[in-house]
């Protein structure tokens, strides 16, 4: 499902967010603030640990950007919060400071088009939602894949880019690199 130009699904659900639970969650709090929002299949498994440590050692750059990180999989809000408690030198997520959602209906998930409905669990997910509320960029990888943290933020700071400047991002665009105005000329322009 293709979420690109259109509002976030709306949800409310309990979070663990380091030691403790919320309730009533939802992604409308940041309004005016970017959201990486991003799906992982299960609690104490093998990729999700290391992508969830990778957005955790990478939170300053985004919090930097003015971007909130949110986490989100089909388990309950106990096991969120138990995985937290747990170090990471046994597999745990201990030091997480960003929240993380509870799919146990999976209702978000499948809203979100990532649910593995014959498995009931979420694929690898990332949406880059701007601070309206528009998804602005998505990506989904299957089970094995684990995604790069810093393609996450290269696409932050395109959209960030474009929003300030006008100018688009050409392909492999990073900070500080050549963008284009997006008319004919502008890719001329690029292009000598």
């Amino acid at each position: 499902m293709l979420l690109i130009g259109k509002k976030a699904p709306h949800f409310e659900a309990k979070a663990a967010i380091k030691d403790r639970i919320q309730d009533c969650f939802s992604l409308s709090d940041f309004l005016g603030k970017y959201i990486v929002f991003f799906f992982y299949p299960l609690d104490f498994t093998f990729v999700c640990p290391t992508e969830l440590h990778a957005f955790q050692d990478k939170s300053a750059e985004f919090e930097k950007r003015g971007a909130q990180l949110v986490g989100c999989s089909v388990d309950s809000w106990f096991s969120h919060h138990a995985w937290l408690a747990m170090p990471k030198n046994k597999g745990g997520i201990q030091g997480v400071s960003y929240p993380i959602v509870s799919d146990l209906s999976k209702n978000i998930a499948k809203n979100y088009g990532v649910l593995k409905e014959e498995e009931g669990i979420a694929y690898r997910g990332l949406f880059l939602i701007d601070k309206q509320g528009i998804v602005r960029h998505q990506l989904i990888n299957d089970l094995p894949l684990g995604r790069s943290v810093d393609e996450a933020l290269r696409m932050l700071d395109a959209l960030i880019f474009n929003e300030k400047q006008g100018e688009v991002c050409p392909a492999n665009w990073t900070q500080g690199a050549k963008t284009m105005k997006p008319t004919e000329d502008g890719l001329l322009e690029y292009f000598r």
